[in-house]
């Protein structure tokens, strides 16, 4: 059974995401990010022009949340594994997260394919996004290894633990755990004149270990976190190497091949609602940050941004 089938005519080809399920995990993980990704569009009052194409993969044709939901899936992990070099955005919902770790199954086994498939063609923009939860995952496979990354705040340990055992197991990198809505890393940016002095977006590890520095000191100054979270503009545009500008100059993709992972952005949200902001984040950055504040503004959502750490623009 499968969901990906002929593109019809229209504006720009849809940028495909397949969301993964697995019983016991949470609804909201999978459906924010659905609903962000579903109401995308490059051109505001034409439905014609929606953005994205979702999908889901479960291991079976149905599968229960937290919540008591049944979800049904397009297609099972076999056939999402056989197809996903057709995928964009793999998104990793959490819940449930003790009982995968324990089968060392799905979906871990498609995060290393999807990992896998940048690092030999780093050429393509690929993204894997993490949900809450969904990073001890990322953790358990190694690929947070020189990262930074963020989860749920009860699992702040959890996440430590996983990637520091993950970093002795492969004789890898650390990953920075770090506070933060959502953390990016490998971003596709154009960084402006002032080279992100004033971005919202961009936070480097040194001034990450200053806020964490001053948010320990009470009464001091506001740290750059805070100080980009208070909704100041940014003359830097997202989005310089979306899936539009796919003609790549050969330097670009050399740079890419370099960086971590092939240049595979990686982005973990940190609890249930942070799916949502994560997933607008990626809006802005494939599509447009008009479209990612229209699709806020539909939602009635407050759009709370998160960091970028250690960006390249490639």
């Amino acid at each position: 059974m499968s969901a990906i089938t002929e593109e019809p005519e229209g504006f720009h080809e849809p940028i495909k995401v397949l969301i993964t399920m697995h019983e016991g995990m949470d609804s909201m993980d999978a459906i924010g990010p659905l609903e962000v990704f579903s109401a995308a569009q490059h051109e505001k009052k034409n439905p014609e022009t929606k953005a994205f194409r979702v999908i889901f993969a479960a291991q079976e044709q149905h599968i229960v949340t937290a919540q008591g939901a049944s979800l049904r899936a397009h297609m099972d992990y076999a056939e999402a594994m056989k197809r996903l070099s057709e995928i964009d955005v793999l998104v990793i919902p959490g819940g449930g997260a003790d009982a995968v770790l324990k089968a060392k199954g799905q979906p871990l086994t498609i995060i290393k394919a999807f990992a896998e498939l940048q690092k030999k063609n780093p050429s393509r923009e690929r993204t894997l996004m993490s949900v809450c939860t969904g990073s001890l995952f990322l953790a358990e496979t190694g690929i947070l290894s020189g990262l930074a990354a963020t989860t749920h705040p009860d699992y702040m340990a959890k996440l430590e633990i996983l990637c520091s055992n993950a970093a002795q197991r492969d004789m890898a990198d650390r990953c920075d755990v770090m506070e933060g809505r959502y953390v990016v890393n490998n971003l596709r940016f154009e960084l402006g004149e002032n080279e992100g002095e004033d971005n919202p977006y961009i936070l480097s590890k040194k001034e990450y270990k200053d806020h964490k520095r001053r948010k320990s000191s009470a009464g001091g100054p506001p740290s750059p976190i805070e100080e980009r979270s208070n909704g100041r503009s940014s003359g830097a545009r997202k989005g310089s190497m979306s899936l539009k500008m796919s003609n790549m100059r050969r330097e670009s993709v050399l740079k890419r091949a370099n960086l971590r992972l092939g240049g595979l952005r990686v982005l973990t949200a940190s609890g249930v609602t942070s799916g949502i902001d994560g997933a607008l984040y990626l809006v802005g950055a494939l599509v447009s940050d008009d479209a990612a504040e229209e699709v806020a503004r539909v939602m009635c959502h407050t759009w709370r941004k998160g960091v970028v750490v250690d960006g390249t623009d490639v």
